[in-house]
């Protein structure tokens, strides 16, 4: 027997208006409320069709399906919220509907894609960050057309969007060139997915179109958080390590761990030490001094992910295509 509605926010102790906005992929309630509200309603058997919708008739629904494995890197974050709102701006100018959905690796994927093949959706938009192509593959039982985000495979034939990584590496190492005369450092993510490998590529043509030699460049693997990033590179200078003149990080919370450890370890940023970070976070404009960092519009990439998969349900695209954005670098006062 399914749950209702009413039910759901007795069992959870939330009110009936934020079931309603989560159930119903509305703001009001915070990413981390509406994934325990989508978990809940998924184990405890709520009937989604039952879901009533306002404004234009719906041409069908979309799921936006995030996939989590560590969760070291795919989590409650501002990149994420953004992401999701852009699918949900590109659903609603094309009158579909959207559900949002989780897949764990840890609790089986065959499963859990008989239920989304069950919900009888449209398409699928996949989250795929921390996904390899073995696991990607395993969708193709879905029989569903599928825009994958946020990650790209050479041998699994899907259209993907996803962030231009290696340009925006390529132009953070650049600068920093351009600005230090030195050659810089590479804050290195310890986790491995393929977007911190894209901007390895990035990082390293950049040091070989200036004239340096790869192996020069020191490289520091470090947690992609900022408690994590903080306390490897405070243990770094601790043991006597010197820091580089300048390091580009693979995203902003290893870059302002870093500099917290370096700061207090006595450096001062800009003037020691310069550091450039990736994704632009809110916290980034905030940070002493503010950071410089790669920015690249989470809004426009699900807009558009939502777009093309619209286009390949509709006008029967089936011509696979990599849709890259671009980046641009935000200045500001780390380097």
């Amino acid at each position: 027997m399914s749950i209702t509605a009413k039910e759901l926010a007795a069992h959870l102790g939330l009110s009936e208006a934020a079931i309603s906005m989560a159930l119903n992929n509305k703001p009001g309630v915070s990413n981390a409320t509406r994934k325990r509200i989508f978990d809940a309603a998924h184990e405890l058997g709520y009937d989604f069709s039952k879901k009533s919708w306002s404004g234009p008739m719906k041409k069908g629904t979309l799921c936006f399906v995030i996939y989590r494995k560590s969760g070291a890197v795919v989590g409650d974050t501002p990149f994420f919220s953004a992401l999701s709102d852009g699918i949900s701006i590109g659903c609603k100018k094309a009158s579909y509907d959207l559900v949002l959905r989780y897949l764990y690796e840890d609790e089986g994927i065959p499963g859990q894609l008989s239920q989304i093949t069950a919900a009888d959706f449209a398409g699928v938009i996949l989250l795929a960050t921390e996904m390899d192509a073995a696991t990607l593959s395993s969708f193709r039982s879905l029989h569903l057309p599928i825009v994958v985000l946020d990650a790209y495979f050479e041998n699994v034939p899907y259209d993907y969007v996803l962030i231009n990584n290696t340009q925006g590496a390529y132009l953070a190492a650049n600068y920093l060139i351009a600005k230090r005369k030195k050659q810089p450092g590479y804050l290195h993510s310890s986790y491995s997915i393929a977007n911190f490998e894209e901007r390895a590529d990035g990082f390293y043509k950049a040091i070989r179109a200036n004239g340096m030699s790869t192996s020069r460049s020191r490289v520091h693997r470090l947690t992609p958080s900022q408690e994590g990033a903080y306390a490897d590179m405070k243990e770094l200078l601790a043991s006597g390590e010197e820091p580089c003149n300048c390091f580009f990080a693979d995203n902003d919370h290893i870059a302002i761990g870093a500099m917290a450890a370096i700061r207090e370890a006595g450096y001062r940023i800009p003037e020691d030490v310069a550091i450039i970070g990736f994704d632009d976070l809110p916290v980034s404009s905030f940070t002493d001094p503010p950071l410089t960092t790669v920015q690249a519009s989470a809004e426009v990439i699900g807009e558009t992910a939502a777009g093309r998969l619209i286009q390949i349900i509709e006008a029967h695209d089936t011509h696979p295509k990599k849709i890259e954005i671009g980046t641009t670098l935000k200045k500001r006062k780390s380097v």
